[in-house]
């Protein structure tokens, strides 16, 4: 971390220093120059203020021995041993990443008796399940979960762990991150290693105005989360590799101060994650009422409808159908834009579908630069013919 310190014998005339600053950080208390919170380190004072009047002073950075630091590790995300599909994801990540630094991979999965659902782990190229089981860690508590997960960085020190942006992953992830007082990258897009074993982790930042490489280059481990369907699963093997290492962790350590005292299903929903298809209405849609057509269409093709954060934001519809970063990740066979515009914090959330057909009257919109088919014109003229083309097609007309 970097400070500023005030000189005060050098100061010389406060007001004239103070009127630098154009966020108003400065100011004088008791006869002498003071930085307060709204300082954002842009150096003007230092650079433009009487010399030495100010002073720009950098921490000294404790180096690391990065080879004590050794594999890649993926926290298996589960409810009752059936494995989210995230983790398969992220292994397969993980793996190459591996493969470029010539480290192993591993997967770290705690819970209640799970011995015989970590065994699916190992159709899927891991070197080693580390596996934790404890009728304590029946259901997912914050205290012993940590616990536990660090005690798995304490014992196996590797240098990078991935975590699934699942609701149990953001919160394990921030925990654990603090705990072991190392950095964590969230909703990561892309990520990437140096020789080094430095993780390349790239995410959009600024609203989605940059694509942001963050690297934790004196820390260890190195942290990030993923979002479902932003990396590709890899195939699954008919056979096992690996090993599995049982691991002890002193009782006391997974107490608890919650008790789960009920767990009540909700009824099962359908996620726009998994459709195959979705038509995915935008800002061009002029009102509520006309959603029925891109309805029609997405149920005529065996999809859902989603949409961009505009539309949820003026509550046409309901937030769990976004598509984008603030939304949901998406990786459909085919996606139908209907007057979308193609901001990057959308595309982002879908930019890997199979299959993207964009319908826009703006000729120069960003989504035609995604997409793989475009259509220019005017949606409410193209989607209504296009539902009586499939209606033709169906026999239904």
């Amino acid at each position: 971390m970097a400070k500023l310190v005030v000189n005060q014998d050098k100061v010389g005339n406060i007001d004239e220093l103070i009127s630098i600053c154009p966020f108003g950080a400065l100011e004088e208390k008791n006869g002498e120059l003071q930085i307060n919170g709204a300082c954002k380190m842009c150096k003007l004072c230092v650079k433009k203020g009487p010399k030495g009047a100010i002073e720009y002073v950098e921490d000294e950075v404790v180096s690391i021995d990065k080879s004590l630091w050794k594999g890649i590790a993926v926290y298996v995300d589960h409810i009752d041993g059936v494995i989210h599909p995230v983790t398969y994801e992220l292994i397969g990540k993980a793996r190459e990443l591996a493969a470029k630094i010539n480290h192993p991979v591993y997967a770290i999965m705690m819970g209640s008796n799970i011995s015989s659902q970590c065994h699916e782990l190992l159709h899927y190229n891991v070197d080693k399940v580390f596996v934790y089981d404890h009728e304590k860690l029946e259901r997912f508590k914050m205290e012993p979960y940590t616990a536990v997960f660090e005690d798995f960085v304490n014992t196996v020190k590797p240098t990078v762990i991935l975590v699934g942006a699942t609701p149990i992953g953001r919160q394990l992830a921030p925990r654990l991150a603090t705990r072991l007082r190392t950095g964590l990258t969230a909703d990561c897009t892309i990520l990437d290693i140096k020789e080094n074993t430095d993780l390349v982790q790239i995410r959009p930042a600024f609203g989605g105005n940059i694509m942001a490489q963050i690297i934790t280059p004196n820390n260890r481990p190195q942290m990030a989360t993923v979002r479902y369907k932003v990396m590709n699963a890899p195939e699954r093997n008919p056979y096992e590799t690996g090993e599995i290492i049982q691991c002890d962790i002193a009782p006391e350590k997974l107490d608890s101060r919650v008790d789960v005292l009920d767990i009540i299903p909700k009824e099962k929903e359908q996620f726009i994650e998994a459709a195959d298809v979705l038509v995915v209405a935008g800002r061009g849609i002029k009102k509520p009422e006309d959603l029925g057509m891109l309805q029609e269409l997405a149920d005529l093709l065996g999809g859902q409808l989603a949409c961009t954060r505009p539309m949820a934001e003026a509550g046409w519809m309901e937030a769990k159908r976004q598509v984008g970063l603030s939304g949901r990740t998406v990786r459909p066979k085919l996606i139908i834009t209907c007057g979308v515009s193609g901001a990057v914090q959308f595309t982002a959330g879908m930019n890997n579908s199979e299959q993207i057909i964009a319908i826009n009257k703006d000729e120069s919109a960003p989504i035609f630069k995604t997409a793989h088919y475009g259509l220019i014109g005017d949606l409410y003229e193209i989607i209504p013919n296009l539902i009586n083309q499939i209606k033709a097609g169906k026999g239904v007309i």
